[in-house]
């Protein structure tokens, strides 16, 4: 079906085509999920606890670049982190709820790829020639904002938060369910934004935006980036930089993205009047 033309289809024929798309895309997430709960050691000891360990591929290498510069305070995570769980359950559906997210961010190529079939037909076939290569870009993308916000920004995180004190008499020890969740949320939003330069290149496909109006709200953007970089980060600012910098460094790539549709664009319509 996802062949046919849009206009030959009814309502109730794309929402049915949409379940299809949403089905097989719940599939190979929880397909991805049960590997990734089957192999738990290697999914929390490795990957989710592995930017709060010393031997962290991040936490070494500053720890030498503090060696040589002579910067104590870049060496980060050298203690050990303990962590609790308060409720019966509680390892459990975190188990479960990792191994979700596990499929979710491993499986989202091909859950890309199944809302590009279900969008594609929609597209005349010219812009379907100009979205070629949309999901191999979309992939590398989200794969890049993953590694950054895993390798980046999750140890100055843990760094920050798990040392912060309001008061010597209270210790820091960590719930289970906040370090997964504060792990999850900066990975997952480090992959979303990193996608920015897509997003950008379809509105300007479609005439939504242009390079003149994304440099008007340049300035907006770089507050926007602030703003967004203070949600996602904790509240110390060499994180938040971390975050900022790749957020305005993509927001320019989307305007030479746009600009670049606008020039094709222009020279198409120049030979339609020749």
């Amino acid at each position: 079906m996802a062949e046919q033309e849009t206009n030959e289809m009814s309502f109730l024929e794309h929402l049915e085509e949409l379940r299809w798309h949403i089905v097989r895309s719940f599939i190979a997430i929880a397909v991805v999920g049960v590997a990734a709960f089957l192999y738990k050691d290697i999914l929390f000891d490795t990957i989710i606890f592995g930017p709060s360990n010393p031997d962290f591929f991040t936490n070494r290498l500053l720890c030498r670049a503090a060696d040589l510069y002579n910067l104590p305070a870049l060496c980060i995570n050298q203690s050990k982190i303990s962590f609790q769980n308060i409720l019966m359950s509680g390892q459990f559906t975190t188990h479960i709820k990792v191994s979700f997210i596990a499929g979710l961010v491993a499986a989202f190529p091909y859950v890309f790829w199944e809302f590009w079939r279900f969008i594609k037909p929609a597209l005349l076939q010219e812009e379907q020639k100009h979205s070629r290569g949309a999901i191999f870009f979309a992939s590398i993308l989200f794969s890049v904002g993953i590694l950054f916000a895993y390798y980046i920004i999750c140890p100055l995180s843990i760094q920050f938060l798990s040392n912060y004190q309001v008061s010597d008499k209270v210790d820091n020890i960590l719930n289970l369910g906040s370090y997964i969740s504060t792990i999850s949320s900066i990975v997952l939003a480090g992959g979303v934004i990193f996608e920015l330069p897509i997003l950008i290149y379809f509105l300007a496909r479609v005439g939504i935006v242009t390079s003149t109006s994304l440099k008007k709200y340049r300035k907006h953007s770089i507050i926007a980036s602030l703003l967004l970089a203070a949600i996602i980060t904790p509240p110390d600012v060499i994180s938040q930089i971390l975050v900022c910098v790749p957020l305005i460094i993509l927001y320019e790539a989307g305007i030479i993205i746009a600009k670049r549709i606008e020039k094709k664009r222009a020279k198409a319509e120049l030979e339609v009047y020749k």
